[in-house]
């Protein structure tokens, strides 16, 4: 794969995976997710999952980027 291909890839991978923690935060901090967390102590899966695709597309993208 040409060197400007994987740059662009890494570079969304790094935007996709800022905009998954964002939104993640957001579920986190909901009132249904604060409500649930409050009764049962648990979080939903949604959000978890929404978390951790955003931790692991922006650490694929930093590490993409660094190892050019």
């Amino acid at each position: 794969m040409a060197k400007g291909n994987s740059q662009l890839i890494a570079i969304v991978l790094l935007v996709v995976g800022i905009a998954l923690l964002i939104w993640g935060s957001n579920l986190y901090g909901a009132f249904g997710n604060t409500f649930t967390r409050a009764i049962d102590g648990s979080t939903d899966t949604k959000t978890i999952v929404v978390l951790a695709s955003g931790a692991v597309c922006t650490l694929l993208g930093l590490v993409k980027l660094g190892g050019r």
